[in-house]
């Protein structure tokens, strides 16, 4: 099925759009994005339910893309991390991505988040507003490229003291023993 334009609509996550949306996050990112870092900060952890969203067809109701925003830590503070953001293959560069990001963003500023962080390209994210950020004064709980952390402040000034380490918010069910620890 070819998409022309924004023939999409974005509504709130389902539960059961859990199962569409893992297959479309493995057919975009692989098995490989389990060993990620910002999967580290996952684990464990529900994705906040207020700022989970899908691009569905207009017509069909099928899942075109997703986003998900997770709360974090940093430095003690209270932040979310977007991703994974998935849009199918064939989709990709028609506007469902970002469209599905800003919905998110701005939802998070108005449910109150002052600040959320990224690990991805900068010339991309930036089109809604993320800009590298100071490297070293986020740490992430591995390996990271410094290039590749990125930034939004959803409240002004929010990013100016936003520094250290990157923990889980919680942990919402068990998880395996090489598991990042709590905030």
């Amino acid at each position: 099925m070819l998409y022309t334009g924004p023939m999409w609509e974005i509504r709130a996550e389902r539960e059961d759009d859990e199962r569409t949306i893992e297959a479309l996050v493995d057919r975009c990112f692989g098995p490989g994005r389990y060993a990620k870092t910002a999967y580290r900060l996952r684990e464990g952890v529900a994705p906040e339910q207020r700022l989970s969203f899908v691009a569905v067809g207009e017509r069909d109701g099928l899942v075109l893309g997703s986003v998900r925003f997770w709360p974090i830590a940093v430095g003690g503070r209270s932040s979310l991390l977007l991703g994974p953001l998935a849009v199918e293959p064939e989709l990709r560069g028609k506007g469902i991505g970002i469209s599905l990001m800003q919905h998110g963003i701005e939802q998070a500023r108005a449910l109150g988040f002052a600040t959320m962080i990224l690990v991805g390209d900068e010339p991309y994210y930036a089109r809604v507003g993320f800009a590298k950020l100071t490297p070293g004064r986020i740490r992430m709980p591995g390996p990271v490229d410094s290039e590749r952390l990125l930034g939004l402040a959803l409240k002004a000034g929010g990013l100016d003291t936003l520094s250290g380490d990157v923990k889980r918010a919680r942990i919402d069910s068990a998880v395996s023993a090489q598991a990042t620890p709590l905030g």
